[in-house]
């Protein structure tokens, strides 16, 4: 059995559907033709020259290198390795079903393998940096070989999804897939992460929290480790913190995502000390109960889950204190940005 990469586009847009519909899909637009009429690749190319005239022949190679896979190789059984694009996590299935073609779309919806989602939601750092670097590739579909891949994630499986020790590790050729570009930035996000979840555990997260809101321009009170009642940061605007919104801020380190508890009681912690907004950070994200009760309470509550934090870390870094940033020392890096060939 084989172990597949898909995207669902390059902000993610097609995730949900492919979630919702246990399905996944090629994703190029207007490729609304029945691919397995096709008996070689060198015809999808040129069908692909006479639908995108304006690609270039590089570009034509690098399409029909992904889509081809998607119609002649995968198996049932394979498994699939789908990146969540807005949260740190990962999402696994198995292919059940052979290539479908559906004529009526809706655009870009024409082709699609059913897949049965075992594994949803787990957190990226449970996996090695090797491990990331092949989910990081920026094509749309590829098969991932590197460094016993499919043998650790099915061990992985097995274990709980618990992150793995180190192995011993056989290493096959990459495929020219794995050795396209990879998506430097959330690389990066990666090892922020691990490096904030080694130095900033338990209460220590609540304390990172606070330095960015210091830096952000609010004064605030943190609540010493222990017992918070409710409340881990106060922070009001103003040298003295007398002035608004005045928030209550509630900081969750564990790994599993929290569920609308939580969110009820940061709000009532909120009444408690009469704030006017809450903020609710969770290193684990949140469940579909909270995401629900968003819309209810836009004007009163903010979410942070991993993506976020790090996100405002890095914009706020040059404010954090100095004895801060020696806790975590990190640097800024130019290089060329890359289009993803996703097709999305």
């Amino acid at each position: 059995m084989a172990l597949w990469l898909i995207r669902s586009g390059a902000q993610g847009q097609h995730e949900q559907r492919f979630l919702d519909e246990s399905r996944v899909y090629v994703t190029w637009d207007g490729l609304s033709d029945d691919l397995q009429k096709l008996e070689k690749v060198e015809q999808l190319r040129e069908l692909l020259h006479g639908r995108y005239p304006e690609l270039g022949t590089r570009a034509v190679i690098n399409y029909a290198g992904q889509i081809w896979p998607f119609v002649t190789a995968m198996k049932p059984g394979d498994w699939v390795v789908m990146p969540a694009k807005n949260k740190a996590a990962i999402h696994f299935g198995e292919i059940a079903g052979d290539y479908v073609y559906n004529p009526s779309g809706p655009d870009p919806y024409f082709h699609y393998r059913k897949v049965k989602w075992f594994a949803k939601d787990i957190p990226r750092e449970r996996f090695a940096q090797d491990l990331l670097y092949s989910f990081g590739a920026f094509m749309a579909i590829c098969e991932i070989r590197r460094n016993d891949a499919e043998a650790r994630v099915h061990a992985m499986a097995d274990n709980g999804w618990k992150a793995e020790k180190m192995v011993a590790i056989s290493t096959p050729a990459a495929s020219d897939d794995e050795e396209a570009a990879v998506d430097l930035e959330q690389l990066a996000m990666d090892s922020i992460a691990k490096a904030i979840m080694a130095k900033f555990k338990g209460h220590g997260l609540a304390r990172l929290v606070d330095a960015i809101l210091r830096a952000q321009g609010y004064t605030t009170y943190l609540s010493p480790a222990g017992a918070d009642k409710g409340v881990d940061i106060l922070a009001a605007p103003e040298a003295l913190g007398f002035g608004q919104p005045r928030l209550c801020v509630q900081v969750k380190s564990e790994h599993g995502p929290v569920d609308r508890p939580t969110l009820d009681q940061l709000i009532g912690t909120m009444q408690n000390f009469h704030a006017d907004q809450g903020l609710l950070v969770s290193w684990g994200g949140f469940k579909a109960s909270v995401q629900k009760e968003l819309p209810n309470q836009f004007f009163r509550v903010r979410l942070w889950d991993q993506q976020t934090l790090i996100s405002e870390l890095v914009r706020n870094y040059e404010k954090l204190s100095a004895d801060l940033c020696a806790e975590l020392p990190l640097k800024q890096i130019w290089t060329v940005a890359t289009d993803e060939d996703d097709g999305g």
